[in-house]
């Protein structure tokens, strides 16, 4: 019998049930939470933090959870929107002048964050090293000419988002992403959610687990589902053992290597199901939450090789929105219910080899506690 522990009210007792199936089956640590009107009404957890399976998984345990730190970065983005620091419809250039560039010079800020400005990679990297230094990254990416016109086609900007997001916010603030996200957000909220990780917290990691029969080998480059596992990183191919690396943790890196647990995951992005607040702290307007759920792309995708539909900062699907991550991770927040769900795992799926379906059992497991 799996072990599950943790906080779940018995009308959500199906989330209960499907994590412990999938602790018995594909997962080998997870934990998944359900906020619903602001307020925790699932947060459990369970397996193991280590392939080796001894070392159990405890409340306090981090994962990277790759592309799902996108989320938390696109909301960092709409706080300032909201507080009429950053205009969705300016030019990008306006706050960072050298972007102007290459033909650049009409890409707006809603286009950075619809996967809409054409910069779907960085162009001149080689390898996982390159991506730890900020200022060449940025300066590459102001001097770089777009692969389309921009906001004309959607390509998934799997590394790229998180620096051109990343840059306005310093621009505009003069604080590097992940210390805005850490004083204006999870801060205030009380989130053990990190994009870049402390050496104080590195005890607590659980170690990414390669995909059965996989090794730390595994590289982010398979074409991939709606998790948003990246199909390009501009020649830098992303590994297992580079995201478990003491490197890859202290660098920023704002599209991918947020650490966090579940409970977190769901806490952060529940302020915008919630129409900007959650455990009683607001964080942004009623009005400022809207964008994460409104249409700015739709058709498809140029990278992921998909039918799309982009807001300014989510993927939309049907009523919910939220984005996952390489491996299996996800977020998924319904305003009209306003519930948000996330589910946090070490071991990876390898979606060409493997259905990867964990995620979303979770999600539709707590839509039944809502009927």
């Amino acid at each position: 019998m799996i072990d599950v522990k943790g906080l779940c009210e018995p009308r959500f007792a199906a989330v209960r049930a499907a994590l412990a199936a999938s602790l018995g089956k594909d997962d080998v640590g997870a934990s998944v939470a359900v906020m619903l009107d602001g307020e925790p009404v699932v947060d459990l957890w369970g397996g193991y933090a280590d392939a080796d399976r001894s070392a159990p998984w405890e409340r306090s345990t981090l994962t990277c959870v790759n592309s799902t730190t996108k989320n938390m970065t696109a909301l960092c983005a709409l706080i300032l929107a909201d507080r009429g620091r950053l205009d969705l419809s300016a030019p990008v250039a306006g706050y960072w002048p050298e972007f102007g560039a290459a033909g650049k010079e009409g890409v707006l800020v809603r286009h950075v964050l619809s996967h809409t400005a054409g910069l779907p990679a960085p162009a001149g990297l080689t390898a996982v090293e390159d991506l730890y230094d900020w200022e060449k990254v940025t300066a590459g990416l102001a001097a770089q000419a777009p692969a389309w016109e921009p906001g004309t086609a959607a390509g998934y900007h799997a590394l790229t988002f998180g620096f051109l997001v990343g840059e306005l916010v310093r621009r505009v603030t003069g604080r590097g992403i992940g210390e805005f996200f850490a004083e204006e957000v999870a801060g205030p909220l009380g989130a053990d959610f990190h994009i870049g990780l402390p050496a104080e917290h590195d005890h607590r990691v659980a170690p990414l687990i390669p995909p059965p029969s996989l090794t730390d080998e595994y590289a982010a480059d398979a074409p991939p589902g709606r998790d948003g596992a990246p199909r390009q990183t501009g020649g830098a191919a992303i590994r297992v053992r580079d995201v478990n690396s003491v490197a890859w943790r202290r660098a920023q890196l704002p599209a991918v290597n947020g650490f966090g647990n579940a409970r977190s995951v769901a806490l952060v992005h529940s302020v915008l199901a919630n129409r900007g607040t959650a455990g009683g702290v607001r964080l942004l307007s009623a009005r400022g939450c809207e964008p994460a759920w409104q249409e700015l792309f739709r058709g498809e995708d140029r990278v992921l090789g998909t039918p799309m539909c982009w807001t300014a900062g989510f993927g939309k699907f049907g009523t919910t929105f939220g984005w996952g991550g390489w491996g299996g991770s996800l977020v998924a927040s319904d305003p009209e219910a306003r519930m948000t769900v996330a589910y946090v795992m070490n071991r990876m799926i390898d979606r060409d080899r493997q259905d990867d379906d964990r995620g979303m059992e979770i999600v539709m497991a707590a839509y039944s506690g809502l009927r």
